[in-house]
């Protein structure tokens, strides 16, 4: 078969017609909890398709595939809650769920935060952005894919004697929200992804590296070739690392690291971490957090974008908004529990942060590297050391010594520690070279600072 990334178009696209019996077993369970006391309800409905391959070594190991469903009701007596679920759409089995729900709300503590989110905030435009893409899940052509991401790999060099695998997925999910607002809202979307994991050397000198490819659309999916050859010179590059000794030195997170750091600041600015006071940054809104010239903004309306949404996980209507602005925290990231619970009004982030784009004030990489001059470029992290009531920040790290703005060798084998408050001020820039396959599109962070410990001379 050819081993392209094209697959054929679906000629019969039935996910409409399901997302409309979706939305009528929705309205229908919000009647039947009305009907059973129910103060308020809101109900999640979900179909979920996928197929996933592994292969290893020119050997088919795995081929799995799913179709899960599920039905979710939450209701509120007043202000206590209950929630149930179940995979089964029988007449029986929904009202048995809805009398659970209501069963368990009964019989739980009041609580003055719970509810649905305002009515007020509910979306009134409801819209797709790009997001669905639905190609054949032809198990045959996804072991092509995987089978040709790992020979593109390993023919590159001999030293490449070993892989950890390859492998190919796709997934098709559908999602209805409903609440006795009056509100629902339907989505639809599809990813696929494809990678490599290759080992170069031999006994202690072995060194492992891959690379992916992430996308909504198959055929935006970089070709098989690519991701293996790719995989390979990252493998390759790795080969006989060196240890560095313990001092204060810049650190060049690359693209792919520097997400961490901006899912360290969502995390220390959300709801549930400020409102249990477990957050390095609480009462920080309107503080400067950053530098003068650091933003963050959040686009919930990206076309294809990885987190795209009309409407949050409680119907909240989304909006495009600064979470950083001159170096300065704009808002925290909330649902409506966690914005009741501070005072606060939802942010319309219940489910998560949608988009978001960390403004670049620098170029490239190698310019980055060049601006640098002589330090550590972080390419992998390890471990989760990351205090998130203090900010204390320790990860075990490799990368690559950078000497006269250009990479010198390989490291491994040290630790890389600051506080996250430091480093954040600390930023010195943002690269133009992002990563495109998450939904937090960053490039390339220069933290001006920080002690790295190894056992090196």
């Amino acid at each position: 078969m050819n081993p392209s990334n094209t697959a054929p178009v679906v000629s019969t696209d039935d996910s409409a017609q399901r997302l409309q019996r979706l939305s009528a077993v929705a309205e229908q369970l919000i009647e039947r909890a009305r009907a059973a006391g129910a103060d308020q309800c809101e109900v999640t409905c979900n179909e979920d398709m996928g197929l996933a391959v592994n292969v290893r070594m020119g050997d088919v190991e795995t081929v799995e595939a799913t179709r899960d469903r599920g039905v979710s009701v939450t209701v509120y007596v007043g202000q206590r809650k209950g929630s149930a679920s179940t995979a089964d759409l029988r007449e029986d089995s929904l009202a048995a769920t809805v009398t659970q729900a209501c069963a368990i709300a009964r019989h739980t503590e009041e609580d003055p935060c719970a509810g649905l989110a305002d009515a007020a905030l509910m979306a009134s435009t409801l819209r797709e952005f790009d997001s669905w893409h639905p190609a054949p899940f032809n198990a045959d052509h996804a072991i092509d894919v995987a089978l040709a991401c790992e020979a593109a790999g390993r023919e590159i060099d001999a030293r490449i004697a070993n892989s950890d695998g390859a492998s190919m997925n796709a997934n098709a999910s559908l999602s209805v929200y409903a609440n006795s607002h009056g509100f629902l809202g339907a989505e639809r979307a599809t990813s696929y992804s494809a990678g490599c994991a290759l080992i170069a050397g031999v006994g202690d000198a072995m060194q492992r590296d891959g690379w992916f490819s992430v996308a909504l659309a198959q055929a935006d999916l970089e070709s098989a070739e690519a991701i293996g050859r790719k995989a390979a010179r990252r493998t390759l590059e790795r080969l006989d690392p060196r240890q560095l000794p313990t001092g204060q030195v810049p650190v060049l997170f690359c693209a792919e690291m520097a997400r961490s750091l901006i899912g360290s600041y969502i995390g220390a600015i959300s709801g549930g971490a400020l409102y249990r006071r477990a957050s390095f940054l609480l009462d920080s809104a309107g503080t400067q957090v950053f530098p003068d010239w650091f933003s963050i903004e959040e686009d919930p309306f990206l076309p294809r974008g990885f987190r795209s949404a009309a409407f949050d996980a409680e119907g909240v209507a989304t909006r495009q908004s600064m979470l950083v602005a001159d170096g300065r925290v704009q808002r925290y990231v909330l649902g409506s529990y966690s914005a009741r619970k501070l005072g606060l009004q939802s942010t319309a982030n219940a489910g998560g942060v949608h988009n978001l784009e960390v403004k670049p004030n620098a170029g490239d990489l190698p310019s980055m590297l060049h601006a640098m001059q002589r330090g550590l470029l972080v390419t992998e992290l390890m471990g989760q050391g990351v205090n998130m009531i203090t900010g204390d920040y320790s990860r075990g790290a490799a990368g690559f010594w950078v000497e006269n703005g250009e990479i010198a060798y390989p490291v491994d084998g040290i630790t890389i520690a600051g506080n996250l408050k430091a480093m954040f001020a600390g930023i010195e820039a943002v690269g133009s070279d992002v990563d495109p396959r998450s939904h937090l599109r960053t490039g390339s962070i220069l933290v001006g600072r920080m002690t790295v410990a190894g056992n090196g001379g």
